[in-house]
């Protein structure tokens, strides 16, 4: 199993997961031309895509979802409330199913879902097993709960959002009110709630810890680093953060 972001962070989010022939994309949040130029980039073509899973419906996820399915009649999973925030097309290919619902397999690759506090209808997060390796992907949660720690047990790779830096947040430029949603229990995590839940994982056997959704102005690259390296700096060694702008490298499990 392997993993690709194509870009994380509020200006679009798109992640590619392979294992054997199954290719999965985590939400779409480019325009289709976008997500196409990126993905010539990695010597892809959408045309790989086996199926396109969705977090929530907010525009820096879904932007092209729609696009991408029916210009490549790409199958679609999504929460129900996630779906009604979309406009399918007639001849659509959607799957439901309840954010804290069963395991569902997808070609080589089983998926688990499971509910975040997030501002969306209804916001759920993955993790993935293939090939006796599990990955956890967790981005645009609030807060922290007993069962996301549940759910991210046993990993061997973690994608986990550093949103951004309280004190960043609160001089920065954002207006108090979109301050308090980013900041709230329903908006994204901080470098210090990330670090917590670090802090209550077992990390020992992760190969990376992948760092997303990073802001570009309320946050910085060194204080992303300094909140990793203080939990255990091990794990600091096993550390990357991707990039808004570009595609990452391929991260081989």
């Amino acid at each position: 199993m392997k993993l690709l972001s194509l870009g994380s962070g509020s200006g679009g989010n798109a992640t590619l997961l392979q294992s054997g022939g199954t290719t999965l994309l985590i939400d779409c949040g480019f325009s289709l031309r976008e997500l196409e130029s990126r993905l010539a980039k990695v010597d892809l073509t959408a045309s790989c895509i086996d199926a396109l899973l969705l977090t929530h419906e907010h525009g820096d996820h879904i932007k092209g979802a729609a696009t991408l399915s029916r210009r490549y009649n790409v199958p679609v999973w999504a929460t129900t409330g996630t779906s009604r925030g979309c406009k399918w097309h007639q001849d659509s290919q959607l799957h439901h199913f309840h954010a804290n619902g069963s395991s569902f397999r997808i070609g080589e690759v089983e998926v688990t879902p499971f509910t975040v506090p997030h501002d969306a209808a209804e916001p759920c997060q993955y993790h993935f097993l293939a090939n006796q390796k599990r990955l956890g992907i967790l981005t645009d949660s609030g807060c922290v709960t007993s069962h996301i720690i549940a759910q991210l047990q046993g990993l061997d790779a973690l994608v986990l959002e550093f949103n951004h830096d309280i004190k960043m947040l609160q001089q920065g430029p954002y207006p108090p009110f979109l301050q308090r949603r980013v900041g709230g229990n329903h908006g994204h995590l901080n470098n210090h709630q990330s670090a917590d839940l670090l802090r209550q994982l077992d990390h020992q056997r992760w190969k990376y810890l992948i760092g997303a959704h990073v802001s570009e102005k309320n946050n910085a690259e060194h204080l992303v680093r300094d909140a990793v390296q203080d939990v255990d700096r091990s794990l600091g060694a096993r550390f990357q953060i991707l990039e808004q702008h570009g595609p990452s490298q391929w991260f081989v499990l």
